[in-house]
Protein backbone atom coordinates (compact mmCIF):
# COMPACT_ATOMS: atom_id res chain seq x y z
CA UNK A 1 0.00 0.00 0.00
CA UNK A 2 0.68 3.89 -1.14
CA UNK A 3 -0.24 6.56 0.91
CA UNK A 4 0.62 9.97 -0.50
CA UNK A 5 -0.16 13.08 0.67
CA UNK A 6 2.33 15.95 -0.13
CA UNK A 7 3.14 19.56 -2.12
CA UNK A 8 5.99 20.11 -3.95
CA UNK A 9 6.01 23.52 -4.43
CA UNK A 10 7.61 24.60 -8.40
CA UNK A 11 8.38 27.43 -10.02
CA UNK A 12 5.57 27.92 -12.18
CA UNK A 13 3.07 26.02 -9.75
CA UNK A 14 2.16 24.29 -6.60
CA UNK A 15 2.02 20.44 -6.96
CA UNK A 16 -0.63 18.99 -4.62
CA UNK A 17 -1.31 14.94 -4.92
CA UNK A 18 -2.91 13.01 -2.32
CA UNK A 19 -3.66 8.87 -2.99
CA UNK A 20 -3.71 5.56 -1.72
CA UNK A 21 -2.42 3.04 -4.08
CA UNK A 22 -2.81 -1.10 -3.45
CA UNK A 23 -1.69 -3.58 -5.52
CA UNK A 24 -3.01 -1.91 -8.62
CA UNK A 25 -1.86 -0.09 -11.84
CA UNK A 26 -1.95 3.66 -11.12
CA UNK A 27 -1.63 5.97 -14.00
CA UNK A 28 -0.74 9.91 -13.92
CA UNK A 29 -2.07 11.15 -17.25
CA UNK A 30 -2.03 14.70 -18.29
CA UNK A 31 -0.31 17.11 -20.98
CA UNK A 32 3.45 17.93 -20.84
CA UNK A 33 4.53 20.16 -18.14
CA UNK A 34 1.94 18.86 -15.27
CA UNK A 35 4.25 17.95 -13.08
CA UNK A 36 4.11 14.01 -13.75
CA UNK A 37 7.60 12.98 -13.57
CA UNK A 38 7.70 15.39 -10.09
CA UNK A 39 5.41 13.12 -8.81
CA UNK A 40 7.79 10.08 -9.68
CA UNK A 41 10.98 11.73 -8.66
CA UNK A 42 9.47 12.64 -5.00
CA UNK A 43 8.18 8.92 -4.66
CA UNK A 44 11.57 7.90 -5.99
CA UNK A 45 13.71 10.04 -3.27
CA UNK A 46 15.35 12.12 -6.21
CA UNK A 47 13.60 15.17 -5.39
CA UNK A 48 12.15 16.22 -1.94
CA UNK A 49 8.24 17.58 -1.36
CA UNK A 50 8.49 20.75 -0.19
CA UNK A 51 5.73 19.22 2.87
CA UNK A 52 3.39 16.06 3.53
CA UNK A 53 4.45 12.61 3.87
CA UNK A 54 5.04 9.25 1.62
CA UNK A 55 4.42 5.81 3.15
CA UNK A 56 5.22 2.39 1.79
CA UNK A 57 3.99 -0.62 3.16
CA UNK A 58 3.41 1.19 6.56
CA UNK A 59 7.40 2.55 5.89
CA UNK A 60 8.00 6.26 6.23
CA UNK A 61 9.85 7.18 3.16
CA UNK A 62 9.97 10.81 3.98
CA UNK A 63 7.88 12.96 6.51
CA UNK A 64 8.03 16.52 6.29
CA UNK A 65 7.16 17.00 10.02
CA UNK A 66 9.19 14.29 11.32
CA UNK A 67 12.15 15.39 9.08
CA UNK A 68 12.38 11.89 7.55
CA UNK A 69 13.68 11.80 3.96
CA UNK A 70 15.19 8.00 3.05
CA UNK A 71 17.67 8.22 0.31
CA UNK A 72 16.66 6.40 -3.23
CA UNK A 73 18.98 3.63 -2.71
CA UNK A 74 17.35 2.45 0.60
CA UNK A 75 13.66 3.02 -0.60
CA UNK A 76 13.45 -0.19 -2.84
CA UNK A 77 11.35 1.10 -5.51
CA UNK A 78 12.04 0.49 -9.19
CA UNK A 79 12.14 3.25 -11.62
CA UNK A 80 12.21 2.90 -15.30
CA UNK A 81 13.25 6.35 -17.08
CA UNK A 82 11.29 7.90 -19.99
CA UNK A 83 15.01 6.78 -22.41
CA UNK A 84 15.70 3.98 -20.58
CA UNK A 85 18.96 5.37 -18.78
CA UNK A 86 21.20 2.15 -19.42
CA UNK A 87 24.45 2.44 -19.07
CA UNK A 88 25.63 2.64 -22.99
CA UNK A 89 29.36 1.12 -21.66
CA UNK A 90 27.83 -1.93 -19.92
CA UNK A 91 26.32 -5.26 -21.79
CA UNK A 92 22.61 -5.89 -21.10
CA UNK A 93 23.32 -8.50 -18.43
CA UNK A 94 26.09 -6.02 -16.86
CA UNK A 95 23.11 -3.09 -16.86
CA UNK A 96 20.52 -5.66 -15.32
CA UNK A 97 23.35 -7.20 -12.58
CA UNK A 98 24.14 -3.74 -11.49
CA UNK A 99 21.80 -3.04 -8.96
CA UNK A 100 22.55 -5.78 -7.07
CA UNK A 101 26.04 -4.58 -5.82
CA UNK A 102 24.57 -3.73 -2.62
CA UNK A 103 21.65 -5.83 -1.76
CA UNK A 104 21.40 -9.81 -0.24
CA UNK A 105 19.67 -10.67 -3.35
CA UNK A 106 23.44 -11.65 -4.96
CA UNK A 107 23.49 -14.31 -2.33
CA UNK A 108 24.26 -18.26 -5.07
CA UNK A 109 21.09 -18.93 -6.97
CA UNK A 110 19.56 -15.24 -7.78
CA UNK A 111 21.87 -14.66 -10.96
CA UNK A 112 20.70 -17.53 -12.27
CA UNK A 113 16.93 -16.47 -11.80
CA UNK A 114 17.62 -12.73 -13.13
CA UNK A 115 19.05 -15.06 -16.45
CA UNK A 116 15.51 -16.62 -16.17
CA UNK A 117 14.13 -13.46 -15.93
CA UNK A 118 15.96 -11.90 -19.24
CA UNK A 119 14.69 -14.99 -21.58
CA UNK A 120 11.11 -14.44 -19.97
CA UNK A 121 11.39 -11.13 -21.16
CA UNK A 122 12.25 -12.47 -24.72
CA UNK A 123 16.00 -10.47 -23.93
CA UNK A 124 17.96 -13.70 -23.06
CA UNK A 125 19.64 -14.08 -26.11
CA UNK A 126 20.96 -10.63 -25.89
CA UNK A 127 22.95 -10.26 -22.85
CA UNK A 128 26.45 -9.41 -24.16
CA UNK A 129 24.90 -7.21 -26.37
CA UNK A 130 25.61 -3.31 -25.84
CA UNK A 131 22.29 -0.45 -25.50
CA UNK A 132 23.62 0.97 -29.02
CA UNK A 133 22.72 -2.66 -30.47
CA UNK A 134 19.22 -2.49 -29.12
CA UNK A 135 16.04 -1.60 -30.67
CA UNK A 136 13.52 0.08 -28.44
CA UNK A 137 11.24 -2.78 -27.32
CA UNK A 138 14.55 -4.85 -26.57
CA UNK A 139 15.82 -1.78 -24.60
CA UNK A 140 12.59 -1.36 -22.81
CA UNK A 141 12.28 -4.72 -21.55
CA UNK A 142 16.13 -4.70 -20.43
CA UNK A 143 15.55 -1.30 -18.71
CA UNK A 144 12.09 -3.10 -17.30
CA UNK A 145 14.18 -6.49 -16.16
CA UNK A 146 17.20 -4.35 -13.98
CA UNK A 147 14.53 -2.36 -12.19
CA UNK A 148 12.78 -5.65 -11.00
CA UNK A 149 15.77 -6.94 -10.18
CA UNK A 150 16.21 -5.57 -6.69
CA UNK A 151 12.60 -7.10 -5.91
CA UNK A 152 11.22 -3.41 -5.59
CA UNK A 153 8.43 -3.22 -3.41
CA UNK A 154 6.97 -0.41 -6.45
CA UNK A 155 7.56 0.38 -9.72
CA UNK A 156 7.60 3.70 -11.43
CA UNK A 157 7.16 4.09 -15.58
CA UNK A 158 8.03 7.23 -17.06
CA UNK A 159 6.11 7.61 -20.39
CA UNK A 160 7.11 4.19 -20.82
CA UNK A 161 5.95 4.05 -24.55
CA UNK A 162 6.59 7.41 -25.86
CA UNK A 163 9.32 6.18 -28.04
CA UNK A 164 7.74 3.13 -29.97
CA UNK A 165 5.91 3.08 -32.94
CA UNK A 166 2.09 1.93 -32.22
CA UNK A 167 3.02 -1.89 -33.11
CA UNK A 168 4.99 -2.37 -30.49
CA UNK A 169 3.73 -0.34 -27.83
CA UNK A 170 0.43 -2.63 -27.92
CA UNK A 171 2.21 -5.71 -27.61
CA UNK A 172 4.70 -4.25 -24.84
CA UNK A 173 1.19 -2.51 -22.92
CA UNK A 174 0.12 -6.09 -23.19
CA UNK A 175 3.40 -7.57 -21.96
CA UNK A 176 3.05 -4.69 -18.62
CA UNK A 177 -0.72 -5.68 -17.94
CA UNK A 178 0.97 -9.06 -17.38
CA UNK A 179 3.62 -8.65 -15.73
CA UNK A 180 1.85 -6.70 -12.87
CA UNK A 181 -0.41 -9.55 -12.61
CA UNK A 182 2.85 -11.94 -11.76
CA UNK A 183 4.32 -9.03 -9.49
CA UNK A 184 1.47 -7.52 -8.24
CA UNK A 185 2.91 -4.72 -6.27
CA UNK A 186 2.21 -0.78 -6.64
CA UNK A 187 2.76 0.10 -10.63
CA UNK A 188 2.83 4.26 -11.25
CA UNK A 189 2.90 5.04 -14.62
CA UNK A 190 3.04 8.12 -16.05
CA UNK A 191 1.70 9.40 -19.64
CA UNK A 192 0.17 11.99 -21.51
CA UNK A 193 -1.34 8.87 -24.17
CA UNK A 194 -4.80 9.07 -22.99
CA UNK A 195 -4.93 5.21 -24.85
CA UNK A 196 -2.09 4.21 -22.52
CA UNK A 197 -4.05 5.32 -19.48
CA UNK A 198 -7.38 3.78 -20.80
CA UNK A 199 -5.90 0.69 -21.27
CA UNK A 200 -3.40 0.47 -18.28
CA UNK A 201 -4.99 2.04 -15.62
CA UNK A 202 -7.13 0.10 -12.70
CA UNK A 203 -7.36 4.16 -11.18
CA UNK A 204 -6.08 6.95 -13.36
CA UNK A 205 -5.44 10.53 -12.31
CA UNK A 206 -5.83 13.19 -14.04
CA UNK A 207 -2.82 15.98 -12.98
CA UNK A 208 -3.08 19.55 -14.81
CA UNK A 209 -0.67 22.39 -13.49
CA UNK A 210 0.00 20.50 -10.32
CA UNK A 211 -3.89 19.89 -9.80
CA UNK A 212 -5.13 16.39 -9.19
CA UNK A 213 -8.95 14.28 -9.79
CA UNK A 214 -9.41 10.91 -10.17
CA UNK A 215 -11.27 10.51 -13.34
CA UNK A 216 -12.82 7.44 -14.70
CA UNK A 217 -12.61 6.20 -18.10
CA UNK A 218 -13.94 2.96 -20.20
CA UNK A 219 -11.29 0.32 -20.75
CA UNK A 220 -9.69 0.60 -24.30
CA UNK A 221 -9.14 -2.91 -25.81
CA UNK A 222 -5.58 -2.40 -27.30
Amino acid sequence: MLEVNFNKKLWHFDLDLQMNVKNQILVLWGPSGSGKTTVLQCLAGLMKPSNGSIILNDKVLFSADKKISIPTRHRNIGYLFQDYALFPHMTVKQNVFYGLRDIKQKQAGYSESLLEMLESFGVGHLVDRYPRQLSGGEKQRVALARALAVLPQMLLLDEPFSALDRNIKVKLRRELKALHKKWRIPFIVVTHDEEDARYLGDTIIFLKKGKSKEVSMQKTAV
